[in-house]
């Protein structure tokens, strides 16, 4: 019996002691394992932290303008600029032994195991804040083995190469908090109205309480359940030491104002302007497409948001519904900042941008580069030419008759002042023909205009295609003393690390004389100016009661095209109406629509700047000139108008007196007209 019992004591010492060379063989392999685990996640380098952020636009006033993010609005702010309740609570509620693991918590995953099995589901989760970082960063969030086990490598590699400080500030910036915000700093935005490092204990305990269910613990879907959430996280921060209960309780107690701020649809201010913004971005300052799309951004731009909302006022006030289309251009012609651009009548519906994209027709609203290259080479506000229907016989062409609105002419001559108010068509094209064809084209390159435009007779009145934003550039040059200006739509762009990576200043080159400069600007107020009415009325007739301050512009026309490109000295505007299809304007009904968008944003849009004059400079010199004639007013020829002349120009010769009974008519200045009686000559005997 004896003999018996040994064996079985053997047996069983036996069976110890290999159980317990089992458990040493057991623990040096899992020893071994981790230390390779280790050391592998240690040798593949620390994983990327390539997170998507919003990219911010910003208004020349540094305010918000809009948002550009790939479904995700996050905007990433550092460790110190979050508020220390926010991190005791997020720690407290989400991972309390986050500073003493290695990113897992062994007990917590053994109880996690366990109430799995027992439930034969995955419901059980025991993610530290470092796994939860992980998933938000490369994985899915199924709930299955494979994700998990993932997870876990994905969580040593960022313990083994990242301080624990980093880990927390990127989960923080990472996270879901509900309704399009990721990361706390939207979130308190879209919540309380207020950066992460303003928040008070009462909210930071409700934030810090969402991203466990974010529809599910929501305030703004249910509050009550989000009451309820708070009080678990405010318990968890009292169980772990960083708040007392009196504490507790009253920040369950304190009400809360929720502001709610939409974080998930687009901003509305300039839509167009932002997707100009974009290409300018990529195209011409260079940005990698992929670090826009990555964000982070912050790019500061020129647009002015009062302006824009005034431009899409006027646009919205004026424009009828239909599929009639419009675009709008304003730029400072002092420093090329681009501070309103419309695109279109609704971006929604159509984001095609006719303000930067589109090419048409500028009909008479080209008169003024034309008449520029006059002044270069000769001509004065003084000059006359007939105004009389007329056929021209164009060299390797066919006749050409082009005539003027209504078909109304002065059947007379008329001075270069009343051509440019009426838009007299046949004095445009006499001009041109008489230059030489080039003329025109050059003066507005050189100015700023880069569409082809070619040489033809039809130059002179706007058959050929250009830009909305162009012409505000060109125009700028007249409105600024003669400086070509660079459209500047972006002043500068900081990354998400606050390096600047882009910056720009105002260019401006002086290419025309100052003194043509500020006679041709005299010359395009006189569209606004009623007592230069004759034979008809000035162009701007219809709006000139609409402009309380000193501007000068041009209109322009074609059977499909509704121009006005106008200016103050603070402030230069390219409007165009028309339709996207090859339809022709009603002109009774479509005409003026340009004209009224112009007018009055352009009085709106200065309503808070002074009133001021463009600058006379030296050598030029103002005379009382009978605008039909170009001669000198006097008592005997009282109608005049003060316009001026580069001194040593203006007319020296008075009107004729007027005729007595039985006295023969003093003749009109024969020398006035010799001009043009020598270019008609000139034009009949070389077959124009």
């Amino acid at each position: 019996m004896e003999v018996v019992i040994d064996r079985r004591v053997r047996r069983r010492r036996r069976l110890v002691r290999l159980f317990f060379r089992l458990f040493l063989i057991f623990l040096v392999l899992a020893a071994g394992a981790a230390v390779a685990l280790l050391s592998y996640t240690k040798m593949q380098g620390p994983p990327p932290l390539n997170v998507s952020q919003t990219t911010v636009f910003y208004g020349a006033d540094n305010s918000p303008i809009g948002q550009h993010h790939q479904g995700e609005n996050r905007h990433w702010v550092g460790l110190t600029s979050i508020d220390e309740e926010v991190i005791n609570a997020t720690i407290s509620i989400e991972d309390r032994r986050f500073y003493n693991h290695l990113g897992f918590d062994l007990t917590r995953i053994g109880g996690a195991v366990v109430a799995n099995l027992r439930s034969r589901s995955m419901a059980q989760g025991a993610s530290t804040l470092t796994q939860q970082y992980a998933r938000n960063l490369y994985l899915s969030h199924d709930k299955t083995w494979v994700r998990k086990w993932n997870e876990l490598l994905y969580s040593l590699r960022l313990e083994m190469n990242y301080e624990k400080d980093q880990i927390l500030e990127g989960y923080l910036n990472t996270v879901y908090y509900g309704h399009g915000a990721y990361g706390i700093e939207a979130a308190a935005h879209h919540y309380f109205g207020k950066s992460a490092n303003n928040l008070t204990l009462a909210e930071a305990s409700m934030l810090s309480g969402i991203p466990k269910g974010p529809s599910y613990y929501s305030p703004l879907i249910d509050f009550e359940r989000a009451k309820r959430r708070q009080a678990v996280v405010l318990q968890s921060m009292v169980e772990n030491g960083v708040l007392t209960q009196v504490e507790a309780d009253e920040a369950h107690a304190e009400p809360l104002n929720f502001i709610h701020d939409e974080l998930d649809t687009t901003s509305t201010v300039g839509p167009y302007f932002q997707a100009a913004v974009e290409k300018i971005l990529i195209q011409d300052v260079g940005i990698d497409p992929a670090l826009l799309e990555a964000g982070g951004l912050k790019v500061y731009t020129t647009l002015d948001p009062d302006m824009q909302k005034e431009a899409e006022y006027w646009v919205e006030r004026e424009m009828p519904d239909s599929e009639l289309q419009t675009a709008l251009v304003a730029m400072d012609p002092r420093t090329g900042d681009v501070k309103a651009l419309v695109g279109g009548k609704d971006y929604v519906e159509s984001p095609y941008n006719r303000a930067t994209e589109a090419r048409r027709h500028p009909g008479s609203s080209f008169k003024p580069f034309l008449y520029y290259a006059a002044l270069e080479n000769g001509f004065t506000p003084a000059s006359t030419l007939m105004s009389e229907e007329t056929t021209f016989e164009i060299e390797g062409g066919q006749p050409w008759s082009p005539s003027n609105f209504n078909d109304n002419y002065a059947e007379d001559f008329i001075t270069l002042l009343q051509a440019m108010a009426f838009s007299d068509n046949i004095y445009a094209v006499k001009t041109h023909l008489y230059l030489g064809t080039d003329k025109a084209g050059e003066l507005a390159h050189r100015i700023g205009v880069e569409s082809p435009l070619g040489d033809g007779a039809a130059l002179a009145l706007g058959a050929t295609d250009v830009g909305v934003a162009e012409m505000a550039r060109a125009y700028s040059a007249f409105a600024n003393g003669g400086k070509k200006v660079e459209p500047r739509y972006i002043k500068k762009v900081v990354d998400a690390e606050g390096e600047v990576l882009y910056e720009s200043e105002p260019h401006l080159e002086q290419v025309l004389d100052p003194k043509l400069t500020f006679i041709i600007t005299d010359l395009m107020k006189g569209m606004f100016d009623p007592y230069l009415n004759a034979h008809t009325s000035v162009t701007g007739r219809s709006v000139s009661h609409l402009i309380n301050r000193p501007a000068a512009g041009k209109s322009g026309s074609t059977s499909r095209d509704s121009w006005m490109v106008g200016y103050t000295p603070q402030l230069v505007t390219s409007v165009w109406v028309g339709y996207d299809s090859k339809t022709n304007l009603n002109q009774a009904t479509d005409g003026q629509h340009a004209k009224q968008i112009w007018a009055n944003f352009t009085e709106h849009a200065l309503s808070d700047q002074e009133a001021v004059d463009f600058p006379v400079p030296d050598g030029v010199v103002g005379v009382e000139m009978n605008p039909q004639n170009g001669l000198l007013a006097t008592e005997d020829c009282p109608t005049h108008r003060v316009t001026y002349f580069v001194e040593g120009t203006e007319p020296t010769k008075e009107c004729p007196k007027p005729a007595s009974d039985g006295e023969e008519v003093e003749a009109i200045d024969e020398e006035a007209h010799e001009k043009e009686r020598i270019i008609d000559r000139f034009f009949k005997w070389f077959g124009h």
